[in-house]
This record gives C-alpha cells, structure tokens and sequence, in this order.
C-alpha cells in the first residue's frame, strides 16, 4: 500500500476527517503508519479516543478499499493527497483542507489562481446573463473560475468560462460516481475533456446530502483568492461559502441585484455588509492588485534577478517594451494566442513583473 492509498482508506473512514489527520500524522509520519498501527498507541494521540481508534485498527472489516480502487480506475480518476504537487496550494492554507480530492479531468499549475463564481439554484435572467458574463472575462483574464456545478448561478458561471476558452474547476458535494445535478453531466464532460476538471472530496459511492454541500463549499472559497456572489437569496447556500471565505482571509465580491427581487436580497445584503460590489472583472481584477501590492523598488531591488519563469512568461515578459505595450503587440511579438498572453500576463501581474494599464496596455514593474 502506497501513502496516497492509505489516505483514501482513512478518507473513507467516518470518524477520521481532516484534523484528526493532522494530529495523526505529527505521530505516525506517515499514513500507512497510522493504519498499521495498535490501538494503544493511537488512543494516546491527542483527539483520538476509544471510537476513533477502534474504527481505524478495524478499517479492513469496515471499508473496502480494493473495490474503491476500482472504481477509481474504471472512472478514469485521479487522486491527489496534499504532498501532489498539482493539490491546491491555497487549499493547504485553510483549517481543515480535504485529505484527498479526487480529480476528473486534469489540474493544472494555473488553476492554483482562481475565483469562485457561485449564487442561487433559482435564479434570474440577469442573474444568469450576470454570472455568463463575469466568469468569461475572468476566465479571459487568466483565472480558473471554481463554482459547483449545481443549478442556476454555478451553471452559468462553468458555461463562461467555456466560452472564453478558459479553466473551470467544478467542486461536487456527491462522489463522482453520483455526480449531481445529474443533468449536468453533459457540462460535466465537457469540463473534463481539457477545460478544467470535477473535483470531490468523497469516496466515489458516496450520496449528495445536508452535510456534503457545506463540505463542498469551504473548498471552492478556499481554493479561491475570493469569491463572487452574483445572485443569491437570504438563506442561500452561497451566503455560508461567503462566510467561510471571510473566515479563510478571502475576499468577498457581490453582483448587485434588482431590490425586490427575492433572489438578490442575501447578495444586496452582502454589498451592505462590506462585500466589494462588482460590476466589471476588472473590479475584482484591480482588487487582486490591491492584495499584492506593488512596493516602490530600490536601486539594488531593480537589479535583482527575475524569479523563474516558464517559455511563455519568458516570451511574453521581454516582448513588453521599456515604456507601455498593448496587448496586441504583445501577443505579436511572443507569437502566443491571445487567451495564452492574458493568462499569462496575469501570471506575471501576480508575480508583480507587469502592472496593466487603462486601455489594455501593460508596463514592466522594477
């Protein structure tokens, strides 16, 4: 049995969740340790009590990890523990980040910078024109775009981002054997054909219900810088991913809705509340600028080496001139697609190489 085995048996297992984990493995290094080891010694792990060490002495007579393993490979399905290096970085920041994901579909470094898109199952013409538009500038712009795949806003906010040829990243509250809604598979697939991917925190088998979909949302506000609300009413789920992202130390953006409009009331309150109203992309855009901010660079600063770059940031970082440069003659000189130049001169804005300008024009920083 291989480390990321064991973490799908211990995933498996009802009473071992997360923090449990952590505690665990500050004992056993390692988690086929845990699963091999005697009951006394993990009764003594801080947390761990009679129950939870009887159930992990006993898992072999209370999972079936051979039949899990199959399932996984007859579905095509990756799985990730936090030592993968494609495992969400910002997932590994939040308190209890999910022991394994397993991933339809194919993760890839950029997806590390996303925001999450989410709002009402029963929502409006607006509220679904709103989320199509935003999520495709976004994911222009060069950020995946988490939402989870439910009806009415996360749907919209997937087809966006599709639309503008960008990444999406669809979060389930079900196993990926019982995906949900199941009218969205279709979407589904198209998602993981090389858009992005299907990500759950759940043994393949496992049932949409109350307690999955709270589950579900601390990982999409997590994974995320932020998370844009675009319509959502007073006892929507979306105002619980709200919460939590303010509890993980990310921001929280709204969409404002008409003022007699059910759907918008937990939104409206929201943007009451200190949420940033958002209108354009280019609000959540410039609010990322705000979180990384550009410091004035001293003479030794400006000579300082450029950190590593892959070809592409290289091609488009040196085809900026001295003084601003449009996105055109960006994509021109590198030779790049279009959507290639703008995620990757988000990648460098992040990085705080470039700083856009007004106009779609772009200056080197330091």
């Amino acid at each position: 049995m291989n480390a990321t085995e064991a973490c799908i048996a211990l995933n498996m297992l009802p009473t071992v969740g997360p923090v449990r984990l952590r505690k665990l493995l500050e004992v056993f290094n390692e988690p086929q340790q845990i699963l091999s080891a005697k009951r006394s010694e993990l009764r003594k792990v801080e947390g761990i009590g009679n129950e939870v060490a009887e159930q992990i002495s006993n898992w072999e007579s209370t999972i079936d990890l051979s039949a899990e393993l199959q399932r996984v490979r007859d579905f095509g399905v990756t799985v990730i523990t936090q030592e993968s290096p494609s495992y969400p970085r910002p997932l590994c920041e939040i308190h209890a980040p999910p022991i394994v994901l397993y991933v339809w579909g194919e993760l890839q470094e950029r997806d590390h910078h996303a925001i999450g898109v989410i709002g009402a199952r029963r929502t409006t013409h607006y509220g679904m024109e709103a989320a199509k538009k935003l999520a495709y500038q976004l994911a222009y712009a060069g950020l995946s775009i988490i939402s989870g795949l439910a009806r009415g806003i996360d749907t919209a906010a997937h087809q966006g981002a599709l639309a503008a040829k960008g990444r999406t990243i669809a979060v389930i509250g079900a196993g990926l054997a019982k995906l949900y809604p199941p009218e969205n598979a279709a979407l589904a697939e198209k998602i993981r054909g090389g858009n992005g991917a299907i990500v759950s925190e759940f043994s393949m088998d496992i049932e949409p219900d109350r307690q999955t979909f709270p589950m579900r949302n601390r990982i999409i506000s997590g994974w995320s810088h932020g998370v844009l609300v675009v319509e959502a009413g007073l006892n929507s789920g979306a105002l619980i991913t709200a919460a939590q992202a303010l509890e993980q130390g990310r921001s929280v953006y709204a969409v404002p809705g008409h003022i007699n409009a059910p759907s918008a009331m937990g939104s409206n309150r929201l943007i009451q509340q200190g949420a940033k109203l958002v209108m354009d992309a280019s609000d959540i855009l410039d609010d990322l600028q705000i979180l990384l901010p550009e410091t004035k660079p001293s003479p030794e600063a400006a000579a300082r080496p450029l950190p590593p770059l892959s070809d592409e940031e290289r091609r488009v970082y040196d085809a900026i001139d001295a003084t601003e440069t449009s996105i055109d003659d960006i994509a021109a000189r590198s030779n790049l697609p279009s959507a290639a130049v703008s995620s990757t001169l988000l990648q460098l804005e992040l990085k705080r190489l470039v700083k856009q300008l007004p106009g779609k024009y772009f200056v080197k920083l330091g």
